[in-house]
């Protein structure tokens, strides 16, 4: 399932990639890497060890040209913060499972913002910034209907955890 991820991962980057405009977009997509590694980290976090997580965050900020790192290290904790907390929402609701990525995809958006400014990088337009995030906060019960559906990629049961509540 790892290289499942991985293989994820440059679909997505592929398809980000491709010259399908010749002239500047008003408006941007979800960031449905970012969906996708929070689906699985929340649902299976054996799915997406963390050198995993941070090759391929880094790896998108190559290929999309972004500040390399600042956004991979942001995700990155995001989704480990997600790892340490999936027991936690196992058991609750799907409401509370989103409230807790829209939490950290805003916090996340306003982290990288600001690691920007502190850097003196040009930022990219704030209309175009929000968007996004709210975009990927709205995309992401879909992604998590994939992930669950078509991928098989679903939240640990009591059955899969032994006595001391480690994987079995």
């Amino acid at each position: 399932m790892r290289l499942g991820f991985a293989m994820l991962v440059c679909i997505i980057l592929f398809f980000h990639l491709l010259p399908l405009e010749t002239t500047p977009r008003r408006w941007v997509g979800p960031d449905l890497l970012l969906a996708f590694a929070f689906a699985w980290s929340l649902r299976r976090p054996e799915y997406v060890p963390s050198v995993l997580l941070a090759l391929m965050f880094l790896l998108a900020d190559l290929l999309l040209q972004r500040p390399p790192g600042l956004w991979a290290v942001l995700a990155l904790l995001a989704c480990e913060s997600l790892k340490g907390r999936a027991r936690g929402l196992r058991d609750t609701g799907f409401a509370s499972e989103w409230l807790s990525v829209c939490i950290l995809i805003a916090g996340i958006t306003v982290g990288y913002r600001a690691g920007l400014i502190i850097t003196l990088v040009e930022l990219p337009p704030f209309g175009l910034t929000v968007f996004e995030t709210v975009m990927t906060m709205l995309f992401y019960p879909l992604v998590v209907a994939i992930t669950h559906g078509l991928m098989g990629v679903r939240k640990t049961t009591p059955g899969d955890l032994d006595a001391s509540g480690g994987r079995a």
